[in-house]
């Protein structure tokens, strides 16, 4: 019987423990499911005869090493810096690691051990990264192989609210970790555009935006994701002269969200003071120009020259209020997912959506030609939501094809080879995560 022991059993990980439990029997798996949380990774087994749940510290270097021992591969869904430390041990102990987060510096120093002991350490296999690098590479490598030459590159994606649920001005609810929505884009966004190096400073990131028409999904706007240019070699796109990726949000959604950081209120470096005795309506005033006459709203509306349309979604979230915020000690940023989290949870009936699209321009035996590839998926519950489908599935299918010898590599990978797209992509059409391409 080969073990697969998967630590951590977070909300992304429930759409791969289950898949990994449905094909347990025919495989011959059992699936060791290891969480800090007992509780939480109990649920996920839900006493299935092949499951079995455990108390796991990824700091306990015994217990660390002992898992890994007795399993046959790892696939650790923790959040990203812990990462290294089961790597680390994987490459020592020569067994596989997957994971869904994207190649930290620590993880891309381990390629040659990794190598030289045979061992994959194969990351970036969710939604984005992960996805987004398989269904790109496929339609590359399908216009390279006619002749083609591609000059412009965008891919875009979002995880939003599906449209029968969306019920608030703001057209977005978390379907993610808040504290990274609320910390998004911050850094230089990076890319190139007809050949020219492009920067975007984070507080111009939210006035920089594209508009994108998806198919079945409607109008988005788009702001650059902070590193488009590191995939250019793994694309095969080394000379291109645009190249472009991006995240989606509902039209409206940037112009508000930049009033938050333009006034430092994502700000996640210091801890405010006095605000164990603030209201909603002193936190974003601490954030304003004294004035003895203008209310907080007339201060706000000015200073950043906003329309009617945004001081209604603000208002709209209560910044405004007069209630405590009831928080002794946190960073601005903790203060206002405070506030998000209150008005942006997903209702116990709503589902979510993910949302991609990947443009392409080239030419191809002297004319040229457009193609657009989009995915929209909407989620089954509030458990098996698009999000966790679209990052749990791949790692899934992956983590099956390496244990039956269909992915046979070494080192730090991430999936752009056909051996590992052309079979992922295939089996998550019948999850319903299916591209749609239009010339």
């Amino acid at each position: 019987m080969q073990r697969i022991l998967v630590v951590g059993a977070g909300r992304s990980a429930s759409t791969l423990i289950q898949y990994l439990l449905d094909h347990s029997e025919a495989n011959n798996w059992q699936v060791i499911v290891g969480d800090y949380d007992l509780s939480l990774a109990e649920q996920k087994v839900d006493n299935h005869p092949n499951g079995k749940a455990m108390h796991f510290d990824v700091f306990d270097e015994e217990q660390r090493n002992d898992g890994i021992r007795n399993s046959d591969i790892v696939v650790s869904m923790l959040p990203a810096s812990m990462h290294i430390l089961l790597a680390e041990d994987c490459v020592f102990q020569g067994k596989n690691l997957v994971t869904a987060s994207y190649v930290s510096d620590e993880i891309a120093a381990l390629n040659d051990k990794a190598t030289e002991k045979g061992v994959l350490l194969l990351n970036e296999i969710g939604l984005d990264p992960g996805i987004d690098h398989m269904s790109s590479k496929k339609v590359i490598d399908e216009i390279h192989q006619a002749g083609g030459d591609i000059h412009t590159f965008k891919s875009f994606c979002g995880g939003l609210v599906a449209p029968q649920y969306d019920s608030n001005p703001w057209n977005y609810k978390f379907t993610w970790n808040p504290r990274n929505v609320v910390l998004a884009g911050q850094g230089t966004a990076q890319f190139i555009r007809n050949g020219q190096y492009k920067f975007i400073p984070y507080q111009s990131l939210y006035s920089r935006i594209e508009t994108i028409d998806v198919p079945e999904a409607g109008a988005f706007e788009g702001y650059a994701n902070r590193d488009s240019l590191s995939y250019r070699e793994a694309y095969n796109l080394a000379n291109i002269p645009t190249i472009f990726r991006g995240t989606l949000r509902r039209p409206g959604y940037c112009e508000a969200w930049n009033v938050f950081v333009q006034l430092g209120m994502t700000d996640d470096t210091y801890q405010l003071s006095g605000l164990s005795n603030m209201t909603w309506r002193d936190f974003i005033n601490s954030f304003l120009v004294f004035d003895k006459v203008k209310t907080v709203e007339e201060k706000l509306q000015s200073h950043l020259s906003l329309s009617d349309e945004v001081m209604s979604k603000l208002k709209w979230l209560g910044i405004f209020e007069k209630e405590s915020v009831g928080i002794d000690k946190a960073t601005p940023a903790q203060v206002l997912q405070k506030l998000l989290e209150s008005k942006w949870s997903l209702e116990a009936e709503d589902k979510d959506m993910i949302v991609m699209q990947h443009q392409f321009h080239y030419r191809l035996e002297g004319e040229e030609k457009c193609l657009h590839s989009s995915l929209v998926l909407e989620g089954k519950d509030q458990i098996h939501t698009a999000m966790s489908m679209t990052v749990g599935l791949p790692v899934a299918i992956a983590t099956k094809l390496i244990l039956q010898g269909k992915i046979q590599l070494s080192g730090v990978q991430i999936p752009v080879m056909k051996e590992v797209y052309e079979p992922v992509l295939e089996e998550l059409k019948f999850f319903g995560v299916d591209f749609v391409e239009e010339n």
